[in-house]
C-alpha cells in the first residue's frame, strides 16, 4: 500500500489568487472561487492534487451541479473518494488506472446514496513522468496545449451540445450561446453513469495541461483560453484566466459569452 506523499484538497474554496504546488515531475497552479456577485453561500466546485510514490500524480476537478440539491456535497464527496481510492495503490501503473476507475464508481454510488438527487462532474488526469491519461464524466474541461498553441487534447463534453459540436452538426461559436448548453447527459450520482477513459498522451517539455469546471469554458472561447495558457509563467496564466473569466461573468456585453458561475481550474506543466 502506498501513502500519499502530498494531498491538497480544495473544497468550497474562495481563493484570492492561484496556489502553486509541486506535483509529480512538474508544477501545478490551482484556482477556485464562488460565483461572483452572488448570494450563494458555497462554492460547489472542488479540486485536488495528489502526489504518489514513484513520481506519479493525479489532478482532479469536480463541478457540483447547480440546481441540484447538495452540489457542494457531491463534489466534495467525489474528491474525497478519489483520495481514499488512491491510498490503496502500490507503485504499479496499471493499478493506478484501476484505482482511478474504481474511484469513479465508488463516488457515483456515494453520491447516489445521499438520496437527494445530488450530482457532479468529475475530470481526472493521471500523470506518470512525461505521460498523462484523461478520465472524465460530465462537461468539465481537460485540455492540453503546446507552447505554439497547438491543441493536443480536448475532451468531448458529455452533453447534447458537446456531441453536436464534435459531430459537426453545430458550430463551436454557436454552441457558446445555445439554449441547451447547460444540459449534461452523464454525471456522477446517476444510475447510468459511464466513465470516458482517454488514450495516453506524451507531454512535450512546455505543454500545458488544463482541467476546469465549466465556469471557464462558458465564459471564454477555446482560442482565448489557448492564447492565455500556452506560454509564460503558470502563475501569470492562472491570473489572466481567472481575471478574464470573472470579468466576463460580471460584465455582459454584446457578442461575448457571459454566464456567472463558480470557477475552478488546474494548470500543470512538467519541469523535466
Amino acid at each position: 500500500m502506498t501513502d500519499l506523499l502530498t494531498r491538497k484538497l480544495f473544497n468550497n474554496k474562495d481563493l484570492v489568487a492561484g496556489e502553486t504546488h509541486r506535483v509529480g515531475c512538474g508544477t501545478a497552479v490551482v484556482y477556485s472561487s464562488r460565483e461572483p456577485e452572488s448570494d450563494k453561500e458555497k462554492n460547489e466546485d472542488a479540486a485536488a492534487l495528489f502526489n504518489l510514490n514513484g513520481g506519479s500524480a493525479v489532478l482532479v476537478v469536480a463541478d457540483g451541479v447547480g440546481g441540484h440539491r447538495s452540489g457542494d456535497r457531491a463534489s466534495s464527496i467525489t474528491v474525497e473518494t478519489v483520495q481514499r481510492s488512491l491510498r490503496q495503490i502500490s507503485d504499479d501503473s496499471n493499478q493506478l488506472r484501476s484505482s482511478i476507475i474504481d474511484a469513479f464508481e465508488k463516488a457515483n454510488q456515494a453520491v447516489l446514496d445521499l438520496g437527494v438527487g445530488a450530482a457532479t462532474t468529475l475530470a481526472v488526469v493521471e500523470i506518470q513522468a512525461s505521460q498523462i491519461r484523461p478520465y472524465h464524466v460530465g462537461d468539465s474541461e481537460i485540455l492540453v496545449v503546446g507552447q505554439r498553441g497547438k491543441v493536443k487534447l480536448h475532451i468531448v463534453p458529455h452533453s447534447p451540445v458537446g456531441y453536436a459540436v464534435e459531430s459537426g452538426m453545430l458550430d463551436k461559436d454557436a454552441a457558446m450561446y445555445h439554449a441547451d448548453r447547460h444540459l449534461v447527459s452523464n454525471l456522477i450520482g446517476t444510475n447510468d453513469m459511464h466513465i470516458q477513459v482517454g488514450a495516453p498522451l506524451e507531454l512535450s517539455r512546455y505543454d500545458t495541461v488544463l482541467l476546469a469546471s465549466d465556469g471557464l469554458a462558458d465564459n471564454l472561447h477555446l482560442e482565448e483560453i489557448v492564447a492565455l495558457v500556452r506560454k509564460g509563467p503558470l502563475e501569470k496564466a492562472a491570473e489572466s484566466l481567472s481575471r478574464k473569466a470573472i470579468d466576463r461573468m460580471c460584465n455582459a456585453s454584446e457578442g461575448k459569452p457571459s454566464k456567472p458561475d463558480d470557477l475552478t481550474f488546474i494548470l500543470y506543466r512538467r519541469d523535466r
